[in-house]
């Protein structure tokens, strides 16, 4: 996807396994949102091919198995919940009202509260709740949690891993608060300047590398990602196994991320 300032999305190539929740991660104007809008059919690629359920989007709308939730919740804030909820029903014709009820039922939220006066982890919910009661396959959340805090953080991605386990809906989820998708997300896809910079499974890629101190006069292995030296102490991070003459950890999900993410800030500086 080519924009007139440059490139928004390029050599972006990858596939999102089903059945699964992916970690999109990247900085500010990364790609995020452009992929996710390419992915709905709401931007036309200039450029490639990309298929969403085997289908092209765009050609006839949003894919009816795809549900998408932007950055901004859109909801009627003079709507009531309950009218949101008849809305969702007009507007989706495999719309399932027992299932959207249930959420918002376990959201603790009344049915006859405007939207407009609802905190911002309440309208997550019922964001939710409208996106799901769709019975998608796949669900695409754009920062869904940018505006919560902790412990509404912690009750929308419950809330989430819950669904995924009884439906066996796709996810991919989009946050700047990389230590929320530590332990949630399986599969991780990190874009860095409008390029996929690393993809695969968080179990493999985790254990493909390294967190290595030692001192800064130690050989760097080969594959580094980062090192960064305090003192007579260096601290690399590398897609190597153990390496004898440094301590060896191997990093959280958000450490690796990081680095991929400063390594990357650097070379385009």
């Amino acid at each position: 996807m080519r924009y007139r300032r440059g490139w928004g999305l390029r050599d972006c190539t990858f596939q999102l396994p089903t059945g699964r929740i992916s970690a999109l991660i990247g900085p500010n104007g990364a790609g995020k949102s452009t992929l996710m809008r390419i992915a709905t059919g709401l931007l036309r690629p200039t450029g490639g091919s990309i298929e969403v359920l085997g289908e092209a989007p765009g050609k006839r709308g949003t894919n009816r198995k795809l549900a998408f939730l932007a950055q901004d919740k859109p909801l009627y804030k003079g709507f009531t919940v309950e009218e949101m909820l008849k809305a969702g029903a007009k507007l989706n014709p495999d719309w399932d009202s027992g299932y959207a009820r249930r959420l918002v039922r376990e959201a603790d939220v009344p049915f006859d509260a405007k939207v407009g006066t609802l905190s911002g982890g309440q309208r997550t919910r019922i964001a939710l709740a409208i996106a799901l009661g769709r019975r998608p396959e796949l669900v695409m959340l754009d920062e869904p949690l940018a505006d919560l805090d902790p412990i509404a953080r912690q009750e929308v991605m419950q809330s989430l891993l819950a669904e995924v386990a009884e439906t066996g809906m796709t996810v991919l989820l989009s946050s700047h608060v990389i230590a929320d998708l530590d332990g949630v997300c399986d599969h991780l896809l990190l874009l860095a300047d409008g390029r996929v910079q690393l993809h695969g499974d968080v179990d493999d890629l985790l254990t493909q590398h390294r967190i290595l101190i030692g001192s800064r006069e130690l050989v760097l292995p080969d594959g580094v990602v980062e090192a960064r030296t305090t003192g007579r102490q260096a601290t690399v991070l590398a897609r190597t196994t153990d390496v004898p003459g440094w301590d060896n950890t191997e990093p959280s999900l958000e450490e690796l991320a990081l680095a991929y993410l400063r390594s990357t800030k650097k070379v385009a500086a």
